[in-house]
C-alpha cells in the first residue's frame, strides 16, 4: 500500500468514528502532521485486527442475552481526545447503536470490560448509571467471568467498573509505539483455531 493510501485510509477511518462519535471532537484526528501520518499508518496496519477483537467482545455481550433482547450495536476503536476523560462511549442516536472504545487507555486485557461497561449503556438504551444498568452490568459480569458491581455502588463509582488500569501514555498505541502487536497476533491465531 503506498502512503497516500495509507495516510487515505487513515483519515477515513477517523472521520468515520468521528461522525458516530456523540461530539466530533471527542474523536481526536491529531492535527499535527507528524501524528496524523503515524496514527494513520497504524491505523492501515492494524485496525482491522483491532476491530475484530473488539467485535469479538461484543458477540460475547450479545451472547448473555436471548437472541430477541438484543440490540442492534457495533463497536470501534476510536482516539478519543484527552481532554474528554473517558476510555468509551456509547452513541444511543446511531443506527445500529455505536460504541467506541479508546484502546489505547487501557491494556488489551481490559478491553473486555470497557466493552461491558458500554454494551449495558446500549442494551437499556440509556446514558446514566442506575439500577437497570447495575442489573445488566452484573449480568454481563458474572456471564463473562468479570467481577460483578456490588448494588450499593455510587454512580461515579459505576462509571469506571469494571476497572481497568489506565495506560500512562494512551497517544503510544495509536502512534505504534505500545509494543502490544503480538498481544493481538496471539488473540486472532487462537480465534481462528
Amino acid at each position: 500500500m503506498s502512503k497516500i493510501e495509507t495516510l487515505n485510509l487513515g483519515l477515513t477511518y477517523l472521520a468515520t468514528v468521528r461522525h458516530l462519535s456523540l461530539n466530533p471532537e471527542m474523536v481526536d484526528l491529531l492535527e499535527k502532521e507528524d501524528y496524523q501520518v503515524s496514527v494513520c499508518n497504524w491505523i492501515s496496519s492494524h485496525i482491522a485486527t483491532v476491530n475484530h477483537i473488539l467485535d469479538r467482545h461484543l458477540n460475547a455481550c450479545h451472547n448473555c442475552f436471548f437472541r430477541w433482547e438484543r440490540r442492534s450495536i457495533q463497536v470501534l476503536a476510536a482516539p478519543l481526545a484527552q481532554s474528554f476523560g473517558i476510555d468509551g462511549l456509547c452513541n444511543l442516536q446511531t443506527k445500529p447503536i455505536t460504541i467506541l472504545i479508546d484502546v489505547g487507555r487501557v491494556h488489551p486485557d481490559d478491553w473486555l470490560g470497557l466493552v461491558v461497561h458500554e454494551y449495558s449503556h446500549a442494551h437499556i438504551g440509556f446514558p446514566g448509571h442506575d439500577h437497570r444498568f447495575i442489573s445488566v452490568l452484573s449480568h454481563l459480569c458474572l456471564g463473562l467471568g468479570l467481577e460483578p458491581p456490588e448494588r450499593q455502588e455510587t454512580t461515579e463509582h459505576l462509571r469506571h467498573w469494571p476497572y481497568a488500569t489506565p495506560i500512562t501514555d494512551p497517544l503510544a498505541l495509536w502512534l505504534g509505539y505500545s509494543g502490544w502487536e503480538p498481544l493481538w497476533a496471539e488473540q486472532s491465531t487462537t480465534e481462528n483455531q
